[in-house]
This record gives structure tokens, sequence and C-alpha cells, in this order.
């Protein structure tokens, strides 16, 4: 992370924290940019970070300005007059899309806005939300394999496709949780999951379990589709973010690539035909 300032940023009052005294303009900019960080890593699209921020800014007197970058946010906050800024340079967070830290910080900027939280009440409430322990994993893991298991019958897979894609997804899904804990690129967490749930789910054919082997192995590897990054990268082609909208574009394609590669992986070690 790099700061720079541009001002002398004076203190500014913030809306409802008269009773403990005046904040100044660095700190309102440092938690903004933590907060974006944050809401941009989890998943969130860059028209619903500008209002998230612009909204909690407006709250308390202030005026934000940001430049989003794939790996970087460029916050400026500044007082309504201009007579002073803070600028801040912070890198986006690492981590896992998780919907639940979205909506607990959507939740704190509309708290903000309705005047219901001060700031520093606003900064515990956001240490709590990013530090809120996520759904229980076994759970987590058993609901993508039901839900993979559905998508194999929905695509016409008899019940022993359902059986045999329900446990490749379980192993594969696994799989990733434990390499995702141990920060392995998510690159080859997509090969390696692949290949493993395609090679389980050929086992329909290779015992001849049922008479739709071809989508047990087809819909093994669903789960690992980036559907979220190609969603919000068409969100932020929409909303006119086109450098955020192409790298989000453009991560989808590469992680599609590696599912592809595990997939045929997978195809080519059980001499599966894949025409």
């Amino acid at each position: 992370m790099t700061s720079m300032k541009i001002d002398d940023a004076g203190p500014v009052a913030i809306a409802g924290c008269e009773a403990e005294g005046r904040h100044s303009l660095k700190d309102v900019c440092l938690f903004l940019s933590e907060y974006a960080s944050w809401l941009l890593g989890s998943g969130a699209t860059c028209i619903r970070l500008e209002r998230n921020v612009n909204r909690m800014a407006a709250a308390w007197g202030c005026e934000a300005v940001m430049t989003i970058l794939p790996r970087h946010i460029h916050m400026t906050v500044a007082l309504p007059d201009r007579a002073d800024s803070y600028t801040y340079i912070i890198a986006t967070r690492s981590m896992a899309i998780s919907f639940d830290i979205n909506t607990r910080l959507s939740q704190l900027s509309w708290a903000i806005a309705d005047g219901k939280v001060d700031f520093a009440s606003a900064k515990e409430r956001f240490s709590e939300a990013v530090g809120a322990r996520g759904a229980d994993k076994r759970l987590v893991l058993l609901l993508a394999a039901c839900a993979n298991a559905a998508f194999c019958r929905l695509f016409n897979g008899d019940w022993q496709a359902v059986a045999v894609v329900f446990l490749s997804t379980m192993a594969g899904y696994y799989l990733k949780q434990v390499m995702c804990e141990h920060k392995a690129d998510m690159r080859v967490v997509f090969i390696v999951c692949a290949f493993v749930s395609s090679v389980l789910g050929a086992t329909d054919a290779l015992f001849h379990l049922g008479s739709t082997p071809e989508i047990a192995v087809g819909t093994s590897v669903l789960y690992l589709v980036p559907g979220i990054p190609y969603l919000n990268s068409f969100s932020d082609m929409i909303a006119g973010h086109y450098i955020c909208s192409f790298s989000r574009f453009l991560h989808a394609v590469i992680l599609t690539c590696c599912l592809s590669i595990g997939l045929c992986g997978g195809m080519l070690l059980m001499n599966m035909g894949m025409f």
C-alpha cells in the first residue's frame, strides 16, 4: 500500500459524531479505502462500490472520488469547498468471493447514510463484518455437491450419473477448499480440481453404471465455472468501467481455460472420447 498526501487535511466535522470530537479527512479516506478494498475483493461490482462509498462520504459531509483499477483503488476524499483533500492508494483484497461480507458491508453503508451509526461505531462494525466467520465449510461442500448433482439431473442424466456427479463434486470441491486454505494459485486449483472431478466422473463409463456417462463427466466440473466474474464483467461494462470489465472477463476466461485443461486431462487419462 502507498499513501500520498495532497494537502494538510485539517479536521472535518463528521455527521453524527459531534460528541466524540472531530475526525480528519485522513481518517475518513483511510476508512473508505479499506472499505472499498474489502468490498471489491469480496465480489462486488464497481457500480455498487461507487454507490456505497459515495453514500457514506455524503453522510459524513465529504466528497469521494475513486479510480478503480483491477488490483488497486485510488481514493480521494475532499471537503465540498475543496479547501482540503486527502488521497490514498490501496491494493484490492485478494480473497474468495463472499456474499456474506458483501451484504454486511452494504448494510453498513446504509446504516451510516441513515444516521444510525457514527464514525467510531462504523469502524467497529466494519471490523466485525470483515472478521465474521463464514458459512460452515462442510455445509457448503454438501450443498455444492447437491447443486451439481441437480445440474446433472437437469441435463437428463440418469440416477447413476447423479450419484457419480455428487461424489466427484464432493471430492473436487473439498480439494478446492484445502488448496485455497494453503493459498495455492487459483489457476492451479482449477486445473487440479477439474482433473480429479472428471476422472471420478468417468467412473460411470468405466464401470458401466448407467446409460449417460457423458453427462456425468460433463457436469462433474460445473461447480468450477466462474459465473460471478463473467456477470461482474458484464455489469462493469454496462457501467462504463471498461478496464475492470476487461480484467474480470480475461480472468474468467483464463479460469475457464484451466477448467478445460483439467477436464480434457481427466478424459484422456480415462480414455474417453471428447468428440
